[in-house]
């Protein structure tokens, strides 16, 4: 019977480790899942009245508002990103390789600061009607129409200029990885160009435009500041508008699962395409893509259908908020713009830190433990990045709010002592709502690097007596050390740009950059908007800057 005892406990303390690894990441993707939870369980309810006002009055605005946002700025990203991916991989003309990368800057500048630039650039007293009115001697605004982006149509553009580089990005790797014998088919079958890319290119990359349109999409989804600021009624700023002007949580978190709706339906369409999809290749994809030579006219029409929507999206904004910055200066780069650009540093940096740690730890958990439990609670924690943040806010101020009440409440009963709010409206509780956000991130990209490394490295280490841990430390993080660095950038570029759940969730008297942007556009005040606009989009430039370099490497490849 001891003996029996002592094999028992030493198989426990053989399996110890896998143990660890089990609880560790399950709770990880507890901790993640709680705002969806709270999110969906809000359904049931029972707060009628409000839900029935909401139905009579203001849903069906964010349905179809929401329904035609996301239409058309589909029909525009596959329009531009499909398009433009196969102009600058298979065709030949005049600064191809420059439009490799430069397509991918209007990444660096959010959908709200474009609106911004763009209304405050097309208004009565901007500088665009202004010089109409010299040019052709009008005196008044009876005398000439001038149309007004302040609509649905106008929100629909800025969210294309901005969003069509998802699709651009996923098309042009699908077209490089395509089989040069099959393109080489068409052509001996007599196929232009054209022919070529609509029979052959664009069905083999269905799987991976299909993938970016959703990512898009869910963008489009986020968006808060854009159709806030057009007036667009959507799902965003019903969440907002129910939470804060009405102090309906529970409403809002109803109106937040109806959105979720929409983001299943996308991830369900997404996924659906790729268990569809079968495509193998049939020759090496070392081989040099054979492109098209354009002639004079085609080339002039291929150069400015790339140059087109980079200077739409980002160089006319960029440049205007740089002259407002620098002409203004005084009133732009004063002491409380550094105390900005300071609280969005210190969050994205900690946020950053945070989700690198835990992203590190999930991943490594994967490759030593690649088990049926783990897999689902890494999958778990991944979804995070699919929930817009206005819905990740309400289902984490709802449960801390909770927390903070039961607190308080059992405190005051027993001690006589009031804590207050310990993690509503905190610094805590807004690096939640972004670890949950943005977990997703750093998480894909640490892992795309361990997949890098073979697996008999560990096996190496372990004969030569290193734990999990010290393998780690000593072997893994060497060899990741780029991936980290990415995942980092990343996860600090979104953290400085994300609005929704920072406007929701940040304490009160503590601004970030986007925060600033928001409230001095909302007042009409761009040249104040214009210094922290700027600052995003230039530290927006850093993961594109990072993403041109392995495109330029990509090409010298194929």
């Amino acid at each position: 019977m001891q003996k029996s005892s002592e094999n028992y406990i030493s198989l426990w303390l053989t399996q110890l480790p896998n143990y660890f690894w089990y609880v560790s990441v399950g709770a990880i993707a507890l901790l993640i899942s709680v705002p969806i939870l709270t999110v969906v369980t809000s359904i049931f309810a029972d707060h009628k009245e409000i839900w029935q006002h909401l139905q009579e009055t203001v849903l069906k605005d964010y349905i179809v508002n929401s329904l035609v946002l996301m239409l058309g700025v589909a029909m525009g990203v596959l329009i531009i990103g499909v398009g433009c991916a196969w102009l600058v991989t298979m065709c030949e003309f005049w600064g191809a390789s420059l439009w490799e990368w430069l397509l991918l800057m209007p990444l660096a500048a959010p959908a709200y600061i474009l609106a911004y630039s763009y209304t405050n650039m097309l208004e009565y007293f901007g500088p665009v009607q202004i010089w109409l009115r010299n040019i052709f001697g009008w005196e008044s605004i009876d005398e000439y129409w001038f149309p007004s982006i302040r609509n649905i149509w106008g929100a629909i553009a800025m969210l294309v200029l901005v969003l069509y580089p998802y699709v651009y990005l996923l098309a042009r790797v699908a077209f490089l990885e395509q089989s040069v014998c099959t393109l080489e088919a068409s052509r001996s079958l007599g196929y232009n160009p054209w022919k070529s890319f609509l029979k052959v290119a664009l069905p083999l990359a269905r799987p991976s435009i299909i993938a970016g349109l959703a990512l898009a999409l869910m963008e489009t989804l986020n968006d808060f500041g854009t159709v806030q600021y057009f007036g667009v009624s959507t799902f965003t700023t019903g969440i907002y508008r129910t939470w804060l002007g009405m102090g309906e949580r529970v409403a809002a978190a109803q109106l937040a699962s109806f959105l979720m709706g929409f983001i299943v339906i996308l991830l369900a369409m997404e996924k659906l395409s790729r268990s569809h999809a079968r495509y193998y290749q049939t020759s090496s994809n070392q081989q040099k893509l054979p492109r098209f030579h354009l002639n004079l006219w085609r080339s002039i029409l291929a150069f400015f259908a790339c140059l087109i929507p980079v200077t739409l999206g980002f160089f006319i904004p960029l440049i205007y908020l740089l002259n407002l910055t620098i002409r203004n200066r005084e009133e732009t780069l004063n002491e409380s713009f550094w105390e900005l650009a300071k609280n969005s540093l210190i969050l994205a940096i900690i946020s950053g830190i945070i989700a690198i740690i835990v992203g590190l730890f999930m991943a490594y958990g994967k490759r030593i433990i690649p088990h049926k439990i783990i897999k689902t609670s890494v999958s778990i924690a991944s979804l995070g990045y699919a929930i817009p943040g206005s819905v990740i806010a309400v289902g984490i101020l709802i449960p801390l709010g909770r927390f903070d009440n039961a607190v308080d409440g059992w405190m005051n009963s027993n001690f006589n002592i009031s804590t207050g709010l310990l993690l509503s409206g905190t610094i805590t509780g807004l690096i939640y709502a972004y670890l949950v956000r943005f977990l997703a991130v750093s998480f894909n990209t640490i892992e795309s690097s361990l997949t890098k490394i073979k697996p008999n490295l560990d096996d190496a280490s372990r004969s030569l007596g290193y734990g999990a841990i010290a393998t780690l430390i000593k072997v893994h993080l060497p060899l990741i050390r780029g991936g980290i660095l990415t995942a980092l950038m990343l996860v600090f570029v979104d953290v400085m740009k994300e609005l929704p759940a920072t406007l929701v969730m940040r304490p009160f008297n503590f601004d970030t950059l986007a925060i600033r942007v928001y409230q001095y556009a909302s007042d009409e005040r761009l040249i104040e908007a214009s210094a922290p606009a700027l600052a995003i989009i230039l530290v927006g430039i850093l993961p594109v800057i990072a993403l041109s370099y392995r495109i330029a490497q990509s090409r010298h490849k194929n």
